[in-house]
């Protein structure tokens, strides 16, 4: 007869999957909704309360309006799971909050403090940029790393202190690029990261509780910087309540022909930003007013996402490229023009050597829509 046993679901591939299931299910037979825009995101709303609990892995959130509603389910979780219940949220996945009345700070020094210990750089003298204003990247160019792998996770936790450090942004995506075959002026330029952290540590996000809730985006493109491969580096910011939620820096797939392509299709890449996160403000009770204002620095993008006249210039781009028409005709969107040297999306399209001129800076903040109350679990 064979003897059954009891495994850990840790370091298995299917780990997330399972222990995923047993949760949704416990939660949704509690009136719970899952949402479809955000696996992780479950909710429960009536006409005077809404309670969000968010899922990663085997830690909770917990935040909403309903206390009494809040610990029946702490309870509930308890009974089903053992819970730990950690209070008042202040450090979570490596983030830590500071709080007031009428705003919350999310970020990372304590991460940073022990990524410096790590690397042997808690002594290292401080830098203004991420990356040096000469550093040229090549894919080829130097040794390569007797250790790849530690390249590798190095950029995986500087990838995961983006969630708070948006001036990271495009050096951790230019720096994302060499993961295949990393080499040793791949891996200096990562360490001049750390030494731009060393005086940097308490740089987060800010959340305000502000009565505005208008959203409009920011929207760039570069100049096929890239020598490697010449593709455009795609840069978009969202902003709500004249405070930053949600920013990116990715190299798009295809070449351009030309800049206005380029640009035309990082309009189109946050075309669909902005389509989810009106589906996800929608299953927090919260829907946006349209249209959504995205500002580009761009005359010709904005020209060729207005005009669904058919050309020369846009015979060539595929179907998906025109998607910013298609919302911009439901009425989702509006185009607006921008400055070049007025663009906030220009910090996720170069260096920040580039972008920033001693006598103007810019600064950026975020917001939530309401602070609630927020609590830990485990």
């Amino acid at each position: 007869m064979r003897k059954s046993t009891k495994k850990s679901l840790y370091g298995l591939r299917q780990a997330s999957r399972q222990w995923y299931a047993k949760p949704s299910q416990s939660l949704c037979s509690r009136g719970y909704t899952h949402s479809l825009n955000d696996y992780s995101l479950f909710f429960k709303r009536t006409a005077a309360s809404s309670v969000f609990i968010v899922v990663y892995a085997n830690d909770i959130i917990l935040t909403g309006n309903d206390i009494a509603e809040i610990t029946a389910l702490k309870s509930f979780l308890d009974a089903e799971f053992k819970i730990k219940d950690l209070g008042h949220l202040n450090y979570f996945l490596g983030i830590e909050g500071l709080y007031h009345s009428s705003w919350v700070l999310l970020h990372q020094r304590r991460f940073i403090s022990d990524l410096l210990t790590e690397f042997k750089c808690s002594d290292v003298s401080p830098v203004v940029c991420p990356l040096a204003l000469s550093t040229k990247l090549h894919s080829e160019a130097g040794d390569v790393l007797p250790r790849p792998d530690t390249y590798r996770s190095f950029i995986g936790k500087l990838n995961f202190l983006t969630h708070t450090r948006l001036d990271l942004f495009f050096a951790v995506q230019h720096l994302s690029q060499f993961l295949k075959t990393p080499r040793v002026p791949h891996m200096e330029a990562a360490l001049y990261v750390l030494r731009y952290l060393k005086g940097t540590p308490d740089i987060g996000v800010f959340l305000n509780n502000s009565s505005n809730l208008s959203l409009h985006g920011y929207c760039d493109s570069d100049l096929a910087a890239c020598p490697d491969t010449r593709k455009y580096v795609t840069g978009l910011c969202v902003s709500f309540g004249g405070s930053l939620i949600s920013w990116k820096s990715k190299k798009q797939q295809v070449v351009s022909l030309s800049s206005a392509e380029a640009e035309y299709k990082a309009l189109s890449k946050f075309g669909a930003e902005l389509s989810w996160l009106a589906r996800l403000f929608s299953d927090l009770g919260m829907p946006l007013s349209a249209p959504i204002p995205v500002i580009c620095d761009s005359m010709a993008a904005i020209h060729i996402a207005k005009n669904p006249v058919f050309h020369e210039r846009t015979k060539h781009i595929e179907l998906d490229g025109h998607f910013i028409r298609t919302k911009l005709a439901d009425g989702l969107i509006s185009l607006s023009h921008i400055h070049t040297a007025s663009q906030p999306a220009d910090v996720f399209t170069k260096s920040l050597a580039d972008v920033y001129n001693p006598l103007k800076a810019r600064t950026f903040h975020a917001t939530t829509l309401n602070i609630w109350p927020i609590y830990a679990i485990i």
